[in-house]
C-alpha cells in the first residue's frame, strides 16, 4: 500500500507495479523506489508525470515486503535496441536482457538473421529488423518503425562491428570505409536516431561495443584500432553532452571474445596464451559486463574493460 502526496490533484493507485500519477506532462523520477521481481532489485525507472519538477512524490510503505507481481503484469515494459543482435557479443546481450524481462529489438544487417535471434530469446513480443547501420536512411528508418510499434527506447546497445585486419600498405580505401562507416559511423547514426526517444525514457542508457586495441596500438589493425578510438572518442563526448538529460552513455573495451570475428585468427592458442588468464572470455561474460553499465546509474562516461588483463601483457 502507497501513500502519495503530491498536490490535490494527484491521482494515486495502490498497485506499485502500475504506479501513475497524471498532472501536466513533465516527466521526472517521483522518488518512489519499486521492486523489479526479475532483476531483484529496488529501482527508480519507471515514469510518473508530477505538477512541476520542484513537486515530489513522498512515499510511504505501509506494508512491506511488496506484494508478488501477477503473472499478467509481468509484461516487457522497457525497449532495448540491440544493434547487431543476432550473433556475438550483441546477440549474447540480446539473450541477457530478454532474460532479464526486456523486450528487445534486435537489428542486424540481414533480416532473417534477425528473426533467428529473436526466436531464441525468452519472451514474447520481441522484434527483429533487418538494417546497415552504415546507411542513413535504414537507421532512421529502422528506429522510425520501432517507434510505432513499441514506443520509446530504453536502452541502446551498439555492437554491429566489421573487421579488415591487414597492413595498411595493403589495406585497400573501399575496406578503410567499410571499418569506419560500420564501427564509428554507424553507431552515431544509430545513437543519433534512438535520441529523443531515449531522453523521453527516465534511466535511458546506451552501451557501445568497442575493443582494446582502441585504447592501445597493434599492428596489421590501423583502421580497426582507428575505428574503435573514434568510438570511445564519440561515447565520452555524449556521455558529457546528454548527461544532464539523465541518459547514461558508456563504452565496453573488450578483448580476445570466442565470436565469429576471432574464430580466424591463425594462431588462436597462442593468442589465448598471451592473456593472463590463458584464454578467450564468452559472449556471455561480456554481455554481463555490458549490463553491469546498463544497470548502475552513476556509471557514465566509463570504458570498461573485459579482456581478461589482455592490456597488461601487452
Amino acid at each position: 500500500m502507497w501513500s502519495l502526496e503530491v498536490s490535490n490533484h494527484c491521482k494515486c493507485h495502490n498497485d506499485p507495479y502500475s504506479h501513475v500519477i497524471s498532472h501536466e506532462e513533465i516527466l521526472c523520477y517521483c522518488g518512489v523506489y519499486l521492486l523489479d521481481p526479475v532483476a531483484h532489485i529496488y529501482t527508480r525507472t519507471h515514469n510518473c508525470f508530477v505538477l512541476s519538477t520542484n513537486k515530489r512524490c513522498v512515499p510511504s510503505l505501509l506494508a512491506p515486503p511488496f506484494p508478488p507481481r501477477p503473472p499478467c503484469a509481468r509484461v516487457m515494459s522497457r525497449l532495448a535496441v540491440v544493434c547487431g543482435g543476432s550473433r556475438g557479443i550483441g546477440g549474447a546481450v540480446a539473450r541477457l536482457l530478454a532474460e532479464r524481462g526486456c523486450r528487445v529489438a534486435v537489428v542486424c544487417r540481414g533480416e532473417e538473421a534477425a528473426r533467428a535471434a529473436v526466436a531464441s530469446l525468452r519472451g514474447v513480443d520481441h522484434v527483429a529488423l533487418g538494417c546497415d547501420v552504415s546507411k542513413e536512411h535504414e537507421v532512421q528508418r529502422s528506429f522510425e518503425t520501432i517507434q510505432k510499434t513499441c514506443g520509446d527506447v530504453s536502452y541502446l546497445v551498439n555492437a554491429a562491428g566489421v573487421n579488415r585486419d591487414a597492413l595498411l600498405l595493403r589495406t585497400k580505401a573501399d575496406d578503410m570505409m567499410s571499418v569506419l562507416h560500420t564501427n564509428l559511423l554507424g553507431s552515431m547514426l544509430t545513437c543519433r536516431a534512438a535520441l529523443r526517444s531515449l531522453l523521453r525514457s527516465p534511466g535511458a542508457a546506451i552501451v557501445n561495443i568497442g575493443s582494446v586495441v582502441g585504447l592501445l596500438e597493434n599492428a596489421g589493425q590501423c583502421v580497426y584500432s582507428a575505428s574503435k578510438a573514434g568510438l570511445q572518442g564519440f561515447t565520452l563526448s555524449l556521455a558529457k553532452e546528454v548527461g544532464s538529460r539523465g541518459v547514461r552513455v558508456n563504452q565496453q573495451a573488450p578483448g580476445f571474445i570466442r565470436t565469429d570475428m576471432t574464430s580466424g585468427l591463425k594462431e588462436a592458442a597462442a593468442a589465448a596464451r598471451s592473456v593472463p588468464l590463458g584464454r578467450f572470455g564468452e559472449p556471455e561474460e561480456a554481455a554481463r559486463a555490458a549490463l553491469i553499465m546498463r544497470e548502475s546509474p552513476y556509471v557514465t562516461g566509463q570504458v570498461l574493460v573485459v579482456d581478461g588483463a589482455l592490456q597488461l601483457a601487452m
